[in-house]
């Protein structure tokens, strides 16, 4: 990697880790804190409070996506970051569960992945960018293992309340980072939006990418909806401690994902590697649901979990943005994250309706039978080629 692909990385993913760590920061605590609201204990309620983000995420995704092929990546990221800061102050500022589910629809308005990503994808050389989106892919895991244990202490010091003001916070100083640190993006050819989506929307290989990612977050979501509280009931672990279970959970996925990630790119075994973390998702699914009893069935699944999920995380992106045409990388960029940003909303409010009317047990059913589709969608998917390594000059 040359300098300035290190450098576009490194800024980048700070972009990406400053947003996503208040976004982090509220899924450990946010179903406990909703007990202490007005129709708190609505287990409906609080999974759409949790997925309201991503539904405003999907319907919006796109047209970042593609306002960004035209206009500019920079403008585009920092308007999506000043949206997602008001609409984390005015969660901060709510007082019941409605005014909350509304600053999070707006969190969701500053849909900025699919631009972010694109930036990302055009200052990287093809044989570069799967190191730059595990680069990404990685800051949000450090975020995430961040904010597991930082999020049941802030809660205690500031209350939900002074989360949600830190989540915009850090919104504003990604902002200072897209404006001063992320180098300048080259120009590129560009094409009419709409020729750019037909392409995106007919590309079979793409499609299974895009549901790959609506069936990961939609189980994120969901898991989250039921954790915090399993936790506490079934493991005996107050909130305050419940880091000691995530944090750990996170080092062993994060350690066993790099050398996956290293195998597959090394020695062209992305579809074995993609394929085996599918599968190990589907066996967490089937833990989660018959085999968890008590805190170590918890942790062990959690631990699982986070394996198939940073390793599914890190490549899927640089698979979009390899199988993608170059003049519509934003418009494939858009219509993946809309489908992530829908899974995340889904996974809400289905898991919270799931589990409020059939019990649990569906919830891991649910997922279960989406990792089977996926499985099957995975096993027939062609990936493109390994361009890590230059041709041989011919003699």
């Amino acid at each position: 990697m040359s300098r300035q692909e290190k450098y576009a990385g490194i800024s980048l993913a700070a972009v990406f880790a400053l947003r996503m760590l208040g976004l982090f920061l509220i899924l450990p605590v946010f179903s406990i804190y909703a007990r202490e609201l007005p129709s708190g204990n609505d287990m409906a309620l609080v999974g759409i409070a949790l997925g309201a983000y991503g539904l405003t995420q999907a319907c919006l995704q796109i047209a970042y996506g593609a306002a960004s092929d035209r206009l500019g990546r920079k403008p585009v990221i920092v308007f999506g970051l000043l949206l997602f800061a008001f609409g984390s102050f005015l969660a901060a500022a709510a007082d019941d569960i409605d005014m909350i589910i509304a600053g999070r629809v707006l969190q969701g308005a500053g849909a900025i992945s699919a631009a972010v990503t694109a930036l990302a994808a055009d200052l990287t050389r093809e044989q570069h960018l799967t190191k730059v989106m595990a680069m990404i892919g990685s800051s949000i895991g450090l975020v995430f293992a961040i904010s597991m244990v930082g999020a049941p202490l802030l809660y205690v010091l500031i209350g939900m309340p002074g989360i949600f003001a830190l989540t915009g916070i850090l919104a504003l100083l990604a902002v200072v980072v897209v404006l001063r640190v992320v180098p300048a993006a080259p120009m590129v050819p560009r094409q009419p939006v709409w020729q750019s989506f037909v392409e995106v929307l007919t590309n079979r290989q793409l499609l299974r990418l895009n549901f790959g990612v609506f069936a990961l977050h939609m189980m994120l979501t969901a898991m989250w909806v039921l954790l915090p509280a399993e936790l506490i009931s079934t493991g005996g672990l107050p909130v305050s401690e419940h880091w000691k279970v995530y944090l750990p959970a996170l080092l062993v996925s994060f350690v066993i994902m790099v050398p996956a990630i290293i195998l597959a790119e090394r020695y062209a075994r992305m579809k074995l590697i993609f394929n085996a973390a599918i599968v190990l998702l589907l066996a967490v699914q089937v833990g989660f649901g018959r085999f968890a009893g008590g805190l170590y069935g918890l942790a062990f699944w959690l631990t699982l979990f986070f394996v198939a999920f940073n390793v599914l995380e890190a490549t899927q992106p640089s698979l979009i943005s390899r199988i993608a045409p170059p003049h519509a990388k934003g418009a494939a960029l858009g219509v993946y994250n809309t489908t992530q940003a829908l899974g995340l909303f889904l996974g809400g409010v289905i898991g919270g309706v799931l589990a409020k009317y059939a019990g649990t047990g569906a919830v891991w059913l649910a997922g279960a039978l989406l990792s089977v589709v996926w499985l099957l969608l995975g096993l027939t998917m062609s990936m493109p080629p390994t361009r890590s390594r230059p041709a041989p000059v011919p003699a």
